[in-house]
This record gives structure tokens, C-alpha cells and sequence, in this order.
């Protein structure tokens, strides 16, 4: 069964709290010169970790990634006659 998770990019103060980061989702990346963890959460669930992450003392700012509702199925999309040329050639 396949889950339909969101992400979410937590800008925080201090990289020694990344492990009360990890109860809350599953953590993906972290920058440390940055100071930002990228997270995956269950999008049920999304507005009441972001909230949860919000009271943390050491969390700045909480983004939504909109690549869930981002359409990728495209119209008309018409290949190049150039590249295709290419492709028969082998090149």
C-alpha cells in the first residue's frame, strides 16, 4: 500500500535538535551550513506536525513542498524534429 507523503523544508536555529526532528517524519537531507532539514510526512498529518514543529523554540520558518499538486502530465507536447534526427542517428 503506498502512502501519499508531502515534504516539508524546517529552517531551524541549531543543528543539535535534528533528532527531535526525526520522531516527527522521515528526515531526507540536512544542510548544517544552512540550517535546514528537508522532511517527508504523511499528508493527512501535515497540518498538525507543522504546528508541532512551529512550538519548537529552535525551528525559524516551515515551508510546504508543492510538488504533490504540481500537474507532470503534459498536452501537446511535440518533440523536437531536430532531436529526433539524433536519436535515429545514433549521435
Amino acid at each position: 500500500m503506498r502512502t501519499n507523503r508531502q515534504g516539508l523544508i524546517v529552517w531551524f536555529q541549531h543543528t543539535k535538535n535534528i533528532k527531535q526532528l526525526k520522531r516527527l517524519g522521515h528526515i531526507l537531507y540536512t544542510s548544517k551550513r544552512m540550517k535546514y532539514a528537508v522532511m517527508y510526512v504523511e499528508q493527512d498529518e501535515i497540518e498538525e506536525i507543522e504546528k508541532k514543529l512551529l512550538k519548537y523554540p529552535f525551528i525559524s520558518k516551515v515551508d510546504r513542498s508543492y510538488k504533490p499538486f504540481v500537474r507532470t502530465e503534459y498536452e501537446n507536447a511535440k518533440p523536437d524534429k531536430a532531436k529526433q534526427y539524433d536519436y535515429k542517428m545514433g549521435i
